[in-house]
């Protein structure tokens, strides 16, 4: 990733502490040489299931997934936080989010419309879990 993405998201990461943390497990890409994505996006697809554990409650981001505004997101995140839900957030890489990954999401949620890059929306996740999570704490980041 490039320094912005990584100087990004670890600004907001490093704002989020208490019961709301923000912790990046990064799976590395699969070999593509041989050109076979599908091959490719199933084994990426496995070590994000891997990393997450049985008992994640996994979001994946997909273009067709729900959106929030921020106080819906700050709400949805509540609700979560009672539940004591551990989520995890799927951002797929170059080739999109694997199928297995989709069939095991309890949420999906899309950032935009647009197809972002994977960078671009670690850090766009980032942000918005902060802002939502300030939004939680009346702390005045979030301003309409």
């Amino acid at each position: 990733m490039p320094a912005w993405v990584d100087t990004g998201f670890d600004d907001y990461a490093s704002r989020l502490r208490g019961e709301y943390r923000l912790e990046l497990n990064e799976v590395p890409l699969a070999g593509r040489g041989s050109g076979d994505t599908r091959r490719a996006v199933l084994a990426e697809g496995r070590r994000m299931l891997s990393a997450a554990g049985e008992r994640a409650y996994i979001v994946a981001l997909q273009v067709e997934g729900c959106t929030f505004s921020t106080e819906e997101l700050a709400r949805w995140l509540e609700e979560r936080a009672r539940n004591a839900d551990a989520l995890t957030f799927c951002i797929g890489g170059p080739d999109g989010l694997a199928p297995d990954v989709d069939a095991r999401a309890r949420q999906r949620w899309s950032l935009s419309a647009l197809t972002l890059p994977h960078g671009l929306a670690r850090v766009v996740v980032a942000e918005a879990l902060y802002r939502a999570v300030s939004v939680i704490k009346g702390l005045p980041y979030h301003r309409k």
